[in-house]
């Protein structure tokens, strides 16, 4: 028999849904259409005058190289951060899926890094690949492999792809580790019975059962690189060097923060927006047709 609850008040649901509204309103809503009436406007950087100026802010940025060529930027780094964070994320899932001895130990190492703030991480990996003090840019120099991401855009990009990508492994490793754990056994025992080697099981069984994971996951990392990798491009390279790590993100907080240009700060975040969103829309829209649920 089907169980269902009902309210025997009528206010009780949106009460109950009232927290969450408020803050969806305060922090979502409410900064968004901030952003949006300024993007149409000039502003004092005190805030002492405005004067509407309609499209020119938007207007300017496309005739502005560094902010064009910011969207390739964009679109290189939130590929590689997303395949690369899913790719390694799975390996790992698979893997210590499999052991037997010591499990828990295991598991907990993949997910300490998700403790680590985004900041701190970009801290540690710039450390790590400084070229004077570096100990990992020391053993590439011995190598005979030139690196400087202070003066290569290419090593640049490279840092702050492995950095955004450790720090988010561990986010993925857990919902990747739940999804396998959920997949019976029989399944898979059944198709071994009959012939089917590991990587013909995994791809024929297992991946497909991690459908609905993995899209959540995409979608997460996407937007995880889009917003949430700030922190790490500002420690590490400062959009540098050049602006060959200047993501569009970065290039809001520059205008705003750096270049008091809040008019176009604020254009800058509309256009992110609507491109996050879209590509969301476009996510669930194709990509979800091929979710198994």
């Amino acid at each position: 028999m089907e169980k269902r609850v009902v309210f025997s008040h009528k206010t009780l649901p949106y009460l109950l849904l009232a927290p969450q509204l408020l803050i969806t309103i305060v922090f979502f809503f409410l900064p968004a259409g901030q952003a949006l009436w300024q993007s149409f406007r000039i502003e004092d950087p005190f805030g002492l005058s405005s004067q509407f100026v309609g499209l020119s802010n938007f207007i300017d940025l496309f005739a502005n190289e560094d902010y064009v060529h910011s969207f390739e930027v964009t679109a290189i780094f939130s590929a590689l951060v997303a395949v690369l964070g899913l790719t390694i994320s799975l390996v790992l899932a698979v893997i210590a899926n499999r052991v037997v001895r010591a499990a828990g130990i295991y598991k907990t190492l993949l997910i300490w890094p998700y403790a680590v703030a985004t900041a701190v991480a970009g801290v540690l990996w710039l450390f790590l690949f400084s070229p004077s003090v570096g100990i990992f840019a020391v053993y590439l120099t011995q190598a005979g492999f030139s690196w400087n991401p202070r003066l290569d855009g290419n090593d640049a990009m490279i840092l702050v792809v492995l950095a955004s990508v450790w720090k988010q492994i561990s986010y993925n490793f857990l919902f990747f580790l739940a999804g396998l754990q959920s997949i019976p056994r029989s399944l898979i025992e059944a198709a071994a019975i009959d012939g089917a080697s590991p990587m013909r099981r995994f791809w024929t069984i297992v991946f497909p059962l991690l459908s609905p994971t993995t899209f959540f996951l995409l979608v997460v990392n996407v937007i995880y690189a889009f917003f949430d990798t700030f922190a790490v491009i500002d420690i590490m390279t400062q959009g540098g060097p050049g602006t060959e790590t200047a993501i569009l993100v970065y290039k809001v907080y520059n205008a705003g923060f750096k270049g008091l240009d809040l008019g176009s700060s604020a254009a800058q975040s509309v256009i992110l927006m609507v491109i996050v969103v879209l590509l969301t829309v476009i996510q669930f829209r194709y990509v979800d047709r091929k979710v198994n649920y």
